[in-house]
């Protein structure tokens, strides 16, 4: 209890000696590392710092272990990281620089966005499974990246930047056989589409089976790298499958799509009367096919 009075008192008189330069220093600092920490959400970033807190701990544990030896080759991996790690975090250094140097530089260098909200997100995944519907019954291969906690700004560098909101109308026209962008694939972030005809890692995956193409190989690829989720139509077949994790889920119904893609990007539990408004769609697609016939 002592302890606890002389902490509180300690701070009271801390207080009076706080001045408007402390408390601009912690602020600088508080953004350095909200950045780095949105830095380390970013795929390899993630995989890099989980190494590093790795060698820190194997390097604890050799000094405390007298391993002179392993602790002192250690230690100089880690005076040698910071090279590595420049050279490693060299497209996203670049990025916050020009960050810096454009407009709003304030809110690039923090992340702060003003644009869609996970509220938007019900309506494109409507989007998308609607265009998923046409495409697959129109057999035209499509391949469409939803971005979650990981950053795909690389994989959208090397696309077309198209920055539009998600409707079926741009989906279909983006990969309409004869457009100049639509071998490629479109990245989606929230409820937008921020790039279009976007190269993907192709999976090393050698027990995946011998019928799917470089679509759905680029598909799991992309899986395998990052925590996205990629939703991919066959040409040949018209089927659609969705890729997580390197894992490959084929021939899904378009009702099971809007299920998967709600529960993956917005939480179970949260789904919305998307699903209920494609099954009335079709029965009153039945019932007009009906009254056709009967007439």
């Amino acid at each position: 209890m002592k302890d606890i009075q002389d902490f509180f008192s300690n701070l009271r008189s801390t207080f009076p000696t706080v001045k408007l330069t402390d408390i601009l220093d912690i602020l600088v600092v508080a953004v350095l590392i909200f950045y780095v920490i949105n830095l380390i959400r970013s795929t390899s970033a993630y995989r890099i710092a989980k190494a590093i807190i790795l060698l820190l701990l194997a390097t604890l544990v050799t000094d405390l272990l007298n391993l002179h030896t392993v602790n002192y080759l250690l230690d100089r991996v880690l005076q040698l990281g910071f090279v590595a790690l420049v050279i490693v975090f060299q497209p996203e250094l670049r990025r916050l620089l020009e960050r810096v140097g454009s407009r709003g530089s304030v809110k690039g260098l923090i992340g702060l966005t003003t644009g869609p909200t996970q509220s938007d997100v019900p309506a494109a995944i409507d989007q998308v499974v609607q265009a998923c519907e046409a495409m697959s019954r129109e057999r035209v291969g499509a391949l469409m990246v939803f971005e979650r906690t990981n950053s795909l700004e690389q994989i959208a560098a090397t696309g077309t930047r198209v920055d539009a909101a998600v409707s079926q109308e741009l989906i279909r026209n983006l990969f309409f056989p004869k457009a100049s962008l639509h071998d490629g694939a479109i990245i989606i972030q929230n409820s937008r589409i921020v790039a279009a005809g976007c190269v993907l890692p192709l999976s090393e995956n050698r027990s995946l089976s011998s019928d799917l193409g470089t679509r759905h190989r680029a598909g799991v690829g992309m899986s395998e790298s990052c925590d996205a989720v990629v939703v991919i139509i066959s040409e040949e077949t018209g089927t659609i499958s969705v890729a997580i994790g390197g894992m490959l889920k084929r021939h899904l119904a378009t009702q099971t799509l809007q299920k998967l893609l709600t529960q993956e990007l917005i939480g179970e539990g949260k789904e919305r009367g998307g699903v209920l408004e494609l099954i009335k769609r079709k029965n009153r697609r039945k019932e007009d096919d009906g009254d056709v016939s009967g007439s």
